[in-house]
């Protein structure tokens, strides 16, 4: 599986990355589960806005469900380390991301769900690039969420084939993923779990 998402991404996390992330596990954990809450939230909102797309609401239903879980599962982390909870702005990764996205159906709902399929490709290659170097408990805990952003992310590209045509969505991947690999490898202001390069002290 991870071998399917290294092929899919345009490039790896960078090392620079993996170290700023052991550097500052406050700030990692603080922010993963801010993606957990906002990507909970983002199918939500496809639930609410595709009421008519029986599988799509199927599929959104139980990632949002499994991504609240994983949810409470970083903040019951972070009190076991004594983090404390602190406001967190965003990262420029997801929203620079839908930027990609075609304003009209039904091409917006397929790129919406490509673009899904990237964010929850690159939280998994982040996840098997932290492992290694974690305590025996987060490494643990990151290795069981490998497996869920892996099945996200076929989930999310499974549907995209469902509602779209292969053709232009094999399009949309190449464009989204020259884009995902710019922020990755470029240089960010802020660490983040979906940063880039750190460009910061």
């Amino acid at each position: 599986m991870l071998s399917e998402i290294h092929a899919f991404l345009g490039c790896p996390t960078p090392d620079a990355w993996v170290q700023a992330a052991l550097a500052d596990q406050h700030t990692l954990l603080i922010d993963h589960k801010n993606c957990e809450f906002k990507a909970a939230s983002t199918a939500l909102s496809l639930i609410a806005k595709y009421c008519t797309h029986a599988d799509l609401i199927n599929m959104m239903s139980r990632l949002a469900r499994e991504e609240l879980v994983h949810h409470e599962q970083v903040l019951r982390l972070m009190k076991r380390r004594k983090i404390e909870l602190q406001p967190l702005s965003a990262g420029r990764y997801a929203s620079a991301l839908r930027k990609q996205v075609r304003n009209h159906e039904p091409v917006k709902l397929v790129d919406t769900l490509v673009v899904g399929a990237f964010i929850e490709a690159r939280s998994c290659e982040r996840f098997a690039a932290l492992v290694p170097h974690l305590d025996e408990e987060l490494g643990t805990f990151y290795n069981g969420l490998l497996m869920s952003e892996a099945r996200h992310y076929q989930g999310y590209l499974k549907l995209a084939h469902q509602y779209g045509d292969a053709a232009d969505i094999a399009r949309t991947v190449d464009k989204v993923r020259v884009a995902e690999a710019e922020l990755i490898e470029s240089p960010d202001a802020e660490f983040r779990f979906h940063s880039g390069v750190p460009a910061f002290a």
